[in-house]
């Protein structure tokens, strides 16, 4: 199984600092197809999805920005209420912790994407696999073309 990646960048909260982030990149033409930013206080924390994560990575650590290359699982699951419910019980159950996740719609009521941060990631990948779910490797994460069939 393909393993996948996003770039986790803690940063200072404080303006300018995404802004620099996301300019080495567009530099370095490499796409973000997801994002989030937190904050807590005065510092928080970049994930980004990136098309080429390891280039991205290389890239942010050459101009200094502090940067994790940090393995992921992408799971593809049903755009419905309790789509993502069922993942989650079924880590609840075997007792695996979250560290970090969050989720995108791909097409509206079909799939969505949750992405997934935990310390335990071939347990969690065998458990995923073992309920039916679908995990994206990094060529489909990154070909991700949301509302493609709506024809925006």
């Amino acid at each position: 199984m393909m393993k996948a990646y996003q770039l986790t960048i803690p940063a200072e909260n404080k303006p300018g600092v995404l802004a620099r982030v996301t300019s080495i990149l567009a530099r370095k033409n490499i796409n973000i197809r997801s994002a989030t930013i937190s904050s807590f206080g005065d510092s928080g924390f970049i994930n980004l999805i990136v098309d080429n994560p390891k280039q991205g990575h290389k890239a942010l650590v050459k101009e200094n920005i502090p940067v994790e290359l940090k393995e992921i699982i992408a799971v593809l699951i049903e755009d419905r209420p309790g789509g993502l419910d069922k993942l989650l019980q079924i880590l609840f159950t075997e007792n695996i912790n979250i560290e970090n996740g969050y989720g995108f719609v791909i097409e509206s009521r079909k799939n969505a994407v949750f992405i997934l941060d935990v310390k335990e990631l071939d347990r969690a990948r065998d458990l995923i696999a073992a309920s039916g779910f679908k995990t994206l490797a990094p060529q489909e994460l990154s070909e991700i073309e949301p509302f493609h069939y709506m024809g925006y």
